[in-house]
């Protein structure tokens, strides 16, 4: 039975899981994971050096067979170097695959975390039986991976599925993109909270979580951002049917996590921005926060290619 390592670089937080198993696997079920916030400051020496310890840790001595990676960035598929993080600093450039090999002595495969949660859910959650979708995630930023035909679509360079940048606003704040109004700058948690902040509103540290509850509760200006930043994914998500027609979008990410008057304003907008003749759904990703972890196991063992 082979016994595979999967990592997920996400963009505040790193995890990390280990399962021994066969396919088609019987059970959901990790036999050790663990879930770490990043520290305050870090950048990529920091992250490379936690998520070591955390597999090493979670292996307990075992040799992997594979190890999968997701990474909250753009990423050539092909040779596992990563072009940069958005959000963590000195990425630039980092070959991940190679360091992860020789800290593992073991194959590894890397991918966007977009993507690979797209093949976590195709192949074990929401996308089961589905020949097209669109996965989403929606919380430090907003990017999304595409399953068509039952295979990855990742674009001429890999980068496919950058929906965070799609403009839904042309008048809107500005992006780290260097445009104004992209779905990333609306509806992603961090910049949420820092239009909130700015606003005054709220005493104390705000969060794109606590915005969320802040609009629970009534509170104007986080009702009128988080119902700004559902209705710039619904746009986004409209315009991507129109250019791809897919079954199914799948969201997932903390920011989805917002409640149903959210997911109410992301389908609506998202029905009134295709075509009426578009016929899709859109649901919550069925593997959580894990689906980058499941999907790096479905990359690790090649799901992807057969």
């Amino acid at each position: 039975m082979a016994c595979y390592l999967v990592c997920d670089f996400g963009g505040t937080k790193l995890s990390a899981a280990v399962i021994e198993t066969s396919f088609p696997v019987p059970a959901l079920t990790w036999q050790a994971h663990r879930r770490v916030f990043s520290p305050p400051g870090a950048d990529r020496a920091v992250d490379i050096r936690t998520m070591m310890a955390l597999g090493h840790d979670l292996l307990a001595g075992r040799r992997p067979t594979a190890v999968g990676v997701s990474f909250g960035g753009p990423v050539n598929q092909q040779t596992g170097m990563v072009y940069l993080s958005h959000h963590v600093p000195g990425w630039e450039a980092t070959p991940l695959q190679a360091i992860l090999a020789e800290a593992f002595s073991a194959p590894v495969r890397v991918d966007n975390d977009a993507n690979v949660a797209a093949l976590g859910e195709y192949h074990f959650g929401a996308g089961q039986g589905i020949d097209s979708l669109f996965y989403v995630t929606v919380s430090t930023g907003v990017g999304g991976g595409w399953i068509l035909n039952g295979r990855p679509w990742r674009g001429h360079q890999g980068l496919a599925g950058e929906i965070g940048h799609t403009v839904a606003d042309p008048a809107g704040p500005l992006c780290l993109c260097g445009k104004r109004g992209c779905v990333e700058r609306l509806a992603a948690g961090p910049t949420m909270a820092q239009d909130l902040a700015a606003r005054g509103v709220a005493a104390g540290p705000i969060t794109g979580e606590r915005v969320a509850e802040l609009a629970a509760q009534g509170q104007p200006d986080a009702q009128e951002i988080l119902q700004r930043g559902a209705w710039a994914l619904g746009v986004g998500l409209g315009h991507a049917a129109n250019f791809i027609n897919p079954q199914r979008f799948v969201l997932g990410g903390g920011v989805t996590k917002s409640g149903d008057d959210w997911w109410r304003m992301v389908r609506q907008t998202a029905v009134a921005t295709a075509l009426p003749e578009f016929r899709f759904d859109v649901v919550p990703a069925a593997l959580g926060d894990d689906a980058p972890l499941w999907g790096a196991l479905a990359l690790a063992a090649d799901l992807d290619t057969g």
